[in-house]
């Protein structure tokens, strides 16, 4: 448990001599404090349950704040997609990434075209699993790789599922760039786009994040019916018409999602996921 692990840190004072830092301890704990059923918490709640003085806790979690690793919302604060960035490697072996793996190389091959699962991480999507059948972009994709949400069908996703009010805080820090030639302009164009995301379940992009670069995304949702990733099936752009891309794709998407969830919650995995988001 958190709290007897944080007992041990405060009593243990002879570490302090050695080789164990202790204020690296206190600032893990505080991450720590984060679970399921503790996914925000008030700067007293988190001092309860770490056992630390508000003071000390107060510190480290401004310091997570500014480092990205924290949201502040009021008086709550919870944790970030950034805290991936702590693990990506032990990630790729566990949980989401290791579940969603089989079923996004069965989608690749069925589809003939490369498949991704995002999380939004503020402004940006996160790649945390993705299988390539060919380059179809400039750059790289790996795990780890950002792209900004606006611009992508699995941003579009995750940017629709979020809850009025702070959907439109990050509407107002969007920063909008011609990416592709068909990059939305602005934020009411956007907002548009969001609409018909929420009305239809998905997300089409056509040439928005770059020339040639067509994709379409659908949410990944865990028991309690809350958006926590994306996966996607991303192409080059041909002269066929958005109808039957999502006509191609869609169903063959929607399947997928489904398996994920399901595998996700007979093997306990959707709680640690929903816990690091």
């Amino acid at each position: 448990m958190i709290e007897e692990s944080i007992v041990a840190v405060e009593d243990d004072d002879e570490r302090r001599e050695g080789e164990f830092i202790q204020s690296l301890a206190r600032g893990l704990a505080v991450m720590r404090a984060f679970n399921e059923d503790r996914r925000e918490m008030s700067l007293s709640e988190i001092a309860q349950v770490t056992g630390l003085a508000r003071a000390t806790v107060r510190r480290f979690l401004h310091t997570l704040a500014e480092l990205g690793y924290v949201r502040v919302s009021g008086r709550l604060f919870s944790l970030t997609p950034r805290v991936l960035d702590l693990g990506y490697s032990y990630l790729s072996g566990l949980t989401v990434s290791e579940v969603a793996q089989a079923h996004l190389e069965r989608l690749a091959g069925q589809t003939h075209e490369s498949t991704s699962l995002a999380v939004l991480d503020d402004l940006d999507i996160v790649y945390v699993a993705r299988v390539s059948t060919r380059r179809i972009m400039t750059v790289g994709i790996n795990i780890g790789t950002r792209f900004p949400a606006y611009a992508t069908s699995m941003g579009r996703v995750l940017l629709a599922a979020l809850p009025d009010d702070e959907l439109e805080e990050r509407m107002k820090r969007i920063e909008f760039m011609r990416l592709g030639p068909n990059t939305v302009k602005g934020a009411d164009e956007l907002r548009a786009e969001l609409a018909r995301v929420r009305a239809e379940g998905s997300a089409v992009v056509d040439q928005e994040l770059e020339y040639g670069l067509r994709s379409i995304a659908v949410p990944l949702r865990n028991a309690a019916g809350q958006t926590i990733g994306a996966i996607n099936v991303s192409a080059q752009a041909g002269a066929d018409p958005i109808a039957t891309v999502r006509e191609r794709y869609l169903p063959l998407l929607k399947q997928t999602a489904a398996a994920i969830e399901r595998d996700l919650a007979s093997s306990q995995s959707m709680s640690h996921l929903t816990r690091v988001i």
